[in-house]
């Protein structure tokens, strides 16, 4: 932090120069801020409330959910009261800890969709054995290593960011914090945080695309030996999660590995948009869309809310 003291503060873009349009993106996003936290809660809700839901799949789902309404949280608000006050300042301090809450809760998103896609494998491939392998005490220590890994990680990519000097423009071109755009501020020489963020890159996104891929491979080749009723059930289960999991990688993978392409232009906040607010807004869409159990268990929760109020 001693070196970056040139710079005491940041001012971020935003989603957009014009004020219309400004004002437009706020409330959407601001929307789509507030239908994430209540999707999430209500998953949050139901899976803790009945009974039946208290399984491997659903305590991960869960976890999921949490952790989205904590992702989300980091950057939206801060970027629409930004741009609904024209305030675009942040602090040094504030940039550094929205940049580790973002990279902790990302990492520790894709440890949750890897372990879901494990559980997905165990469920549908070795059925027998599922309450062995998926037993509560191997949830719960999975969970947890998750969670403090994550520390870690995020501390090291936070840190290795601030050791750097900073005494160019102070103008980050993104609603929020990020290292790229950081790194593209810098006087100093970026090539270890280059070199830090490939290897990351291959180490957790390319271990974790490897293992969801090579688990759907074997998913897939096992479902095709069902009947077709109970085809589309599994299908139905496993294709949104890839689809959230390859959105997921390929945003983040693009906008840390590409930085110069991406740090003043357009396309990298909506890259960014697609690896911070859309997977949090989408998986309670597309974990309850075809799952019976949650939308019955969603239906009780707010039923039961309902008739409290009356």
């Amino acid at each position: 932090m001693a070196n970056s003291s040139m710079v005491t503060e940041f001012l971020l873009t935003g989603f957009a120069d014009k004020q219309q349009l400004r004002l437009l993106l706020s409330v959407l996003f601001l929307l789509m801020y507030l239908a994430t936290l209540l999707g999430n809660l209500l998953i949050v809700s139901a899976t803790t409330l009945d009974q039946s839901l208290h399984k491997p799949m659903y305590f991960f789902l869960r976890n999921l959910s949490i952790l989205d309404m904590c992702y989300v949280s980091v950057t939206v608000p801060k970027a629409c009261v930004n741009s609904l006050t024209n305030n675009r300042a942040i602090s040094v301090a504030g940039c550094a800890a929205q940049i580790f809450l973002v990279i902790y809760c990302a990492f520790v998103e894709l440890l949750f969709l890897t372990v879901m896609a494990r559980d997905r494998y165990v469920a549908i491939c070795q059925p027998l054995l599922y309450p062995v392998i998926m037993n509560h005490q191997f949830c719960v220590w999975t969970t947890l290593v998750s969670l403090l890994s994550g520390l870690i990680f995020a501390g090291v990519h936070t840190g290795n960011t601030f050791w750097l000097s900073f005494c160019q423009s102070n103008v980050i071109h993104q609603f929020f914090c990020d290292i790229p755009s950081l790194l593209s501020l810098s006087c100093s020489d970026t090539f270890n945080n280059f070199l830090l963020l490939i290897v990351s890159a291959i180490w957790v996104g390319g271990g974790s695309f490897v293992f969801i891929t090579m688990s759907y491979i074997y998913i897939f080749s096992t479902v095709m030996k069902f009947p077709i009723r109970e085809r589309g059930k599994a299908f139905s289960t496993c294709v949104p999660h890839i689809l959230v999991v390859s959105m997921f990688l390929i945003s983040v993978i693009y906008v840390y590995l590409t930085p110069s392409v991406t740090s003043e232009s357009i396309q990298g906040v909506i890259l960014s948009v697609f690896y911070s607010t859309v997977p949090p807004f989408l998986n309670p869409v597309i974990y309850s869309l075809r799952n019976t159990q949650i939308k019955e268990a969603v239906r009780k929760v707010i039923f039961r809310k309902s008739y409290s109020g009356n």
